[in-house]
């Protein structure tokens, strides 16, 4: 049976780690039941045991791309503690991608499909509660990436700017029913996601300091907003610029990895290291 308490309760998927752990960090403090979604079962009950009352903590080992599994994870959720005030579809992928790579085309569909439809799934199961109690907080996670598309950045750039689409069309969809659809748009932030970016990253955020600027901005119900706000600035410039000049300006911009790059790399690194370790 449902139970129903003064405490905040918050699903969020992607919570083992960057931006997923650092708000499940946040509300946790604050005192709220949990139903956390990750890929990996050892690194949620780790979390979960670190936290304030981890009692409180549900967690649903899955992949966020299977629907069935996510919203089976929802309805448990929802049966013990009934409908949430916070829903966060957090969880996010990023490749460097090359079109002309056939190898590199399940790379666009998995960041597509975690990025975009995951988002989609994760809100699905939550909606008609939702709306029956006429309130409640949708928040989806965008990206300044999603304003222009980034050269080597294709899949990533797509998919966040068909996740703030969605979102903007979720909103007025929920307006009538009181319920509310934030999206929030990361800069950079420092997450694993980008740790292994090798160009500069203005305005770079710890990941604490964003989950409580994101908090805030659920809380107060804020339709779209960009952290940290320097980024909001570039975005809007970004934006503006017409094609011609952006074309020129972002020629030459670096580019994320590739993951097959990144294999290589990694292969490299161990091949020297055994070398540089082996007596003989």
């Amino acid at each position: 049976m449902a139970t129903h308490t003064a405490s905040p309760k918050v699903f969020i998927t992607g919570a083992s780690s960057g931006l997923g752990e650092a708000l499940t960090r946040h509300y946790a403090a604050e005192g709220a039941i949990l139903g956390l979604v990750g890929r990996r079962g050892d690194k949620l009950a780790d979390l979960a045991a670190t936290l304030p009352h981890p009692h409180a903590v549900h967690c649903y080992a899955l992949d966020v791309r299977d629907a069935i599994a996510l919203r089976a994870a929802a309805e448990d959720f929802m049966s013990r503690h009934g409908t949430p005030d916070i829903v966060i579809a957090n969880a996010g992928i990023s490749h460097g991608v090359n079109t002309e790579d056939p190898a590199d085309l399940p790379h666009f569909a998995s960041v597509m499909d975690t990025n975009w439809m995951a988002m989609v799934a994760t809100f699905s199961p939550f909606v008609g509660p939702m709306r029956a109690v006429k309130r409640g907080a949708l928040v989806g996670i965008g990206s300044v990436a999603g304003v222009r598309g980034l050269p080597g950045h294709g899949a990533y750039s797509a998919s966040k700017a068909a996740a703030m689409t969605y979102l903007e069309s979720l909103r007025v969809e929920l307006r009538a029913d009181k319920v509310a659809v934030v999206t929030i748009a990361p800069g950079y932030i420092r997450t694993p996601m980008t740790d292994g970016n090798p160009f500069p990253m203005p305005f770079l955020m710890d990941a604490d300091k964003f989950a409580r600027k994101a908090a805030g901005a659920i809380a107060r119900r804020k339709r779209f907003v960009v952290l940290p706000w320097q980024m909001g600035v570039v975005a809007c410039l970004l934006k503006c610029l017409p094609r011609w000049l952006y074309d020129m300006a972002f020629a030459k911009a670096p580019r994320k990895p590739r993951m097959a790059d990144r294999q290589k790399a990694a292969d490299d690194t161990q091949a020297a290291s055994k070398t540089d370790t082996d007596p003989s």
